[in-house]
């Protein structure tokens, strides 16, 4: 390895992360989950269902788990978090990074700390707790963020690769190598999967710090997805997640698997892009059942 994160750099990475990130506090209210006038969605097969998970607090589902949730619709591990003011609900989102120190400042549950997940859609930002914390939670309660990520870029990242949605300390930590120096320098990242374009859905055109893409996706074993697990990280090939995201041939983008998957048609198990890339520069080593993704062990969450 050249120039990569190993695990002797990792102090010296989350150090220049402080330094180099501007950090910002954030405030989010637990959401509670939300219907329309209709207590339906309708699947892929035009079946009317019971949306279960899209939002709130989720429990008992956590990472590591299958992303594949055969009674759950978009559900994520954890709490969601919004604002009910607009515009502070999109900086809550665009600010916040995956491993983000989160604390709960009002309710039941006040003092706990939990790790930011991400996924961005409707201007949600997911928060990993303790089950036991979660269990004491209850929508309205006020959680403070401290966001910190975006912007960062380390001095080992190839030149045309961009990062973001991610801690600086938790990236240091991810199962990713860099070899090469200048123009001929190659990141190599470990991932559960590599999965084609077409199946790109909801998300194609959004703001790659704010949102997350779906994978349509129904059921593991369909396209070489295997199981994937909640935490995962996950390659895209052709779409290109440096500003809106979008195809481009020959281009990389890997995310972590931060929802759970939906019988909406255009939709599944979501990925929060942290790394995007010519696929010259930025490979993905797809390592199956050996991979090892962000664990609640990692976050401290046990």
């Amino acid at each position: 390895m050249s120039g990569g994160p190993g695990a002797a750099d990792q102090a010296a990475e989350r150090q220049a992360g402080l330094l180099q990130s501007v950090a910002v506090n954030l405030l989010g209210v637990v959401e509670h989950p939300v219907l329309g006038d209709s207590p339906y969605r309708i699947d892929a097969d035009g079946v009317p269902y019971v949306p279960v998970g899209d939002g709130g607090i989720v429990l008992h589902l956590r990472l590591g788990d299958s992303a594949f949730v055969p009674a759950g619709d978009h559900a994520a591990p954890g709490a969601c978090l919004v604002h009910p003011d607009e515009a502070a609900r999109h900086a809550l989102v665009l600010y916040s990074c995956i491993g983000n120190e989160a604390e709960v400042r009002t309710g039941a549950a006040v003092g706990a700390r939990g790790v930011v997940g991400k996924r961005g859609e409707s201007g949600r930002v997911i928060v990993g707790f303790r089950q036991d914390d979660l269990a004491r939670m209850r929508p309205g309660d006020q959680v403070r963020v401290r966001s910190h990520g975006q912007g960062f870029r380390p001095a080992w990242l190839p030149a045309d690769v961009a990062v973001m949605n991610i801690d600086p300390a938790l990236l240091a930590a991810l199962p990713l190598e860099a070899a090469g120096d200048g123009a001929d320098r190659v990141l190599h990242a470990g991932v559960r999967a590599v999965l084609p374009a077409r199946l790109a859905g909801n998300g194609l055109g959004r703001p790659a710090a704010g949102w997350d893409l779906d994978l349509q996706l129904s059921a593991a074993g369909r396209d070489g997805a295997e199981d994937l697990l909640l935490g995962d990280l996950v390659a895209i090939s052709d779409i290109d997640g440096r500003y809106n995201l979008g195809y481009r041939r020959d281009w990389l983008t890997i995310g972590v698997v931060c929802h759970g998957s939906s019988p909406l048609p255009g939709h599944g198990p979501g990925i929060t892009p942290i790394l995007t890339g010519p696929a010259g520069m930025l490979r993905a080593r797809r390592d199956g059942a050996g991979h090892v993704g962000l664990t609640e062990s990692m976050l401290q969450l046990q």
